[in-house]
């Protein structure tokens, strides 16, 4: 399967910005870091970087679902979080895009952590795996990018490989390394990837391919 393919997207991230004439210094000393997902939860951060992004969203979205503005990878965003299964968190990205115009990205977190995984990411050295091709930076091109957050531990790329069945690349989103597990415009690959992964008990994403720079089309460890 070709998993490096350029197609229309059906994701878009938009750059975080102002907050309704608040400045930026203060609002990101007011607006606290997303938390992270609860294990085996689908959570949505849907990108809302205006006070009136924000109030249309809450409007649009029902009372019980729980709502928290926070910053991830330095953008402003609205946390929507309790779902247990994908198909209900893509229901609701769609619905959010539909209805309020507003792209989101969905993260989980597998029910069995490792515990040295989720140790903080300022505490350990950077590692990346090793290259099998010649350093070329590259945007991808519109579509999904399912991401696995590999905690600076190379070891983990024959894992993806294994999980995603084929190999997987290495790239950069938010001024963080990433392992990149499939890059397609094809919805359902997209999130039945990030289902494998979380099945496997890996941290994955599927975020705008658009935000995403390509550093090696295959690595091994």
């Amino acid at each position: 399967m070709h998993r490096f393919q350029t197609l229309p997207s059906v994701l878009g991230l938009a750059i975080a910005g102002l907050i309704g004439g608040t400045s930026s210094v203060f609002a990101q000393q007011t607006i606290p870091l997303c938390q992270p997902p609860n294990a085996g939860e689908y959570l949505l951060l849907v990108v809302s970087p205006t006070a009136n992004n924000q109030k249309q969203l809450h409007s649009a979205l029902p009372p019980e679902l729980k709502t928290i503005t926070c910053k991830y990878l330095n953008e402003t965003v609205t946390r929507v979080g309790g779902f247990n299964k994908i198909d209900d968190a893509n229901r609701w990205a769609r619905y959010v895009s539909n209805i309020v115009g507003l792209s989101a990205i969905i993260t989980t977190r597998p029910t069995t952590p490792d515990v040295q995984a989720v140790q903080p990411q300022a505490q350990r050295q950077l590692q990346t795996p090793q290259q099998t091709v010649s350093y070329n930076p590259q945007a991808l091109g519109e579509g999904y990018a399912v991401l696995v957050d590999y905690y600076n531990r190379p070891e983990l790329v024959n894992s993806v490989q294994q999980a995603v069945g084929g190999n997987v690349g290495f790239v950069s989103y938010g001024q963080r390394p990433y392992l990149l597990a499939v890059y397609t415009t094809n919805q359902s690959e997209a999130y039945n990837t990030l289902q494998k992964l979380n099945n496997g008990g890996f941290v994955a994403s599927i975020v705008d391919s658009r935000k995403v720079i390509l550093l090696r089309s295959t690595v091994r460890f």
